[in-house]
């Protein structure tokens, strides 16, 4: 079997990939240059190879089986090498690599890449990678690759209003003081990432003042209902499923605040989006109820920032950032819009200059994207027609694409790092605990968490007095089940059907077990 193995190589050099997202190769990958050229014999021999084969094999051996089983970890191998940045770690054991099958011959090889997001910025060079991997092994004639996206879902354990349970991605477009823009980075970013091959929907959250019917011109400018199941039907413009209070007829709300609350909630929640990897939600100017409604009832992922140099922008905006961070919703990025503008060969900055890097540095929010002051951008927003679509090569739309590429690498990062947040070990009986951002990996011991639940259930809302005491729980208790319930909490089912809600600041705040022992590893030689 041996003439069968390729001989070592000495390390190759690399070569300098972009990384642009979630879905994206790493920075470095090993370049791998055709092996073909190091078996310039291979071919005058390969049909001898199965002689070669059944002579070294033992009688009665599955020798077909055996050197397929051994060519799917040649390719699976190979395609280690590939290396998503965000996630740090091989798509291999992120496990994008699905349907991998090897004809009989050996020689050709098909595979299925499996990605968290449709419009994953380099998915065509992801592709391309994958198949000068697998290429480079020398008993592989021809490859074939297809490229998928996961199912949209939300990572949410808790029950989900029916029109929100197959939407990936709520990313929210705040500013939390008018006129700054908010409305046109909102739907121009969602049709960047419909550009991008995303499934995706825009809520025009602003009862009072809503701007979605006058950013877009679909054919059918009011909202119908399902006689059958009353729900509300999106209508839609350029692919992009669209839901206003403009669009029920009504114009703009004149109404109190509780009032307002019950028509976003009923707008968002029945609305039948379908299957969406974003859902772009156009937040209302302020913190107040409407605010904390949309945030409460829908499972945000994320939220963008959009100020204006002034430092009047600043101080509101600050409000909103800090409402984000009590609601444990990450601030990816800030986009400063009305910057500057060219003439005669120079840049001015006529509001001046600094708001914007000023929310970056003081809140660590990662990105910041700078818009110009362009007649345009106004001019598309009041024409119905958003800017990335009347000019996708222009330099607005540019930026909105940068802006569309940390938006998907962003999520893509969030939500594996929320899965993976917390998870049982059950070869050391013990939870572990990596919270986003957080460098440090803990244990804590099932019962101590099962013990120190603060719910109703165990402990008297009026009284304070626990109800489960320490004896109730059994040492040995093991999770049955455990989900991520958005980006603040897990939720832990046990044997006994209680379903426990733990948030990750309680979960910091536990006693953590040290030294646990590792299970030995068996000897693979020991009888």
């Amino acid at each position: 079997m041996n003439l069968l193995q390729a001989p070592s190589c000495s390390p190759l050099p690399t070569s300098t990939i972009p990384s642009h997202g979630a879905c994206a190769v790493a920075s470095k990958i090993p370049f791998l240059p055709p092996l073909r050229s190091h078996f310039t014999d291979f071919r005058i021999h390969r049909r001898f190879l199965p002689l070669i084969v059944a002579r070294v094999a033992p009688v009665g051996v599955g020798t077909s089986i055996m050197s397929k089983d051994m060519a799917k970890k040649d390719v699976l191998t190979a395609l280690s090498q590939i290396i998503d940045p965000d996630f740090g770690t091989d798509i291999v054991s992120c496990g994008f690599v699905k349907d991998l099958e090897v004809d009989e011959a050996l020689e050709e090889v098909s595979f299925r890449l499996e990605l968290t997001t449709p419009a994953c910025p380099i998915k065509d060079m992801f592709e391309e990678k994958a198949n000068e991997v697998v290429t480079a092994l020398h008993w592989v004639k021809k490859v074939n690759v297809t490229m998928s996206a996961q199912p949209a879902k939300p990572i949410f354990a808790g029950e989900l209003p029916k029109g929100l349970q197959k939407i990936s991605n709520i990313v929210a477009v705040s500013s939390c003081k008018g006129g700054v823009g908010k409305s046109t980075v909102a739907v121009n970013l969602a049709y960047t990432l419909a550009g991008m091959g995303a499934r995706v929907g825009i809520f025009d959250a602003d009862v009072y003042g809503p701007s979605l019917p006058t950013m877009v011109s679909p054919e059918n400018r009011l909202l119908e209902m399902n006689p059958e199941t009353r729900t509300i039907l999106p209508t839609e413009y350029l692919g992009v499923k669209l839901v206003s209070f403009g669009f029920a007829g009504q114009g703009r709300a004149i109404m109190r605040g509780p009032m307002v609350s019950g028509v976003i909630n009923q707008l968002l929640t029945t609305a039948e989006w379908g299957e969406l990897d974003y859902l772009v939600v156009d937040m209302p100017p302020g913190t107040g109820d409407i605010q904390l409604t949309l945030c409460q009832v829908a499972p945000l992922t994320a939220a963008v920032i959009v100020t204006t140099p002034q430092k009047l922008a600043f101080i509101d905006v600050a409000k909103g950032v800090r409402m984000f961070s009590k609601l444990k919703v990450p601030c990816i990025a800030v986009v400063e819009n009305m910057c500057y503008f060219d003439a005669d060969g120079n840049r001015y900055y006529p509001f001046g200059e600094g708001s914007g890097s000023q929310v970056v540095q003081q809140f660590g929010i990662p990105h910041l994207f700078d818009l110009p002051i362009r007649p345009t951008l106004s001019a598309s927003g009041d024409s119905g027609t958003p800017e990335v679509v009347a000019d996708p090569q222009g330099e607005v739309a540019k930026t909105f694409q940068n802006l569309g590429v940390c938006v998907v690498q962003q999520c893509a990062k969030i939500r594996q790092q929320v899965s993976t947040a917390v998870s049982y070990d059950k070869s050391i009986k013990a939870i572990k605990v990596k919270l986003p951002d957080a460098d440090e990996e803990f244990l804590l011991h099932p019962a101590t968490v099962r013990r120190n639940d603060r719910s109703a259930q165990s402990v008297d809302e009026w009284t304070g007095e626990q109800k489960i005491q320490y004896g109730d729980i059994p040492e040995d208790i093991e999770p049955e089940e455990i989900r991520p319930m958005g980006n603040y909490a897990v939720s832990i089912t046990w044997p006994d059907g209680f379903s426990q809600i733990a948030p990750y600041d309680q979960l910091e705040t536990l006693e953590r077990l040290v030294d646990i022992p590792r299970p030995t590893p068996v000897d693979a030689n020991a009888s």
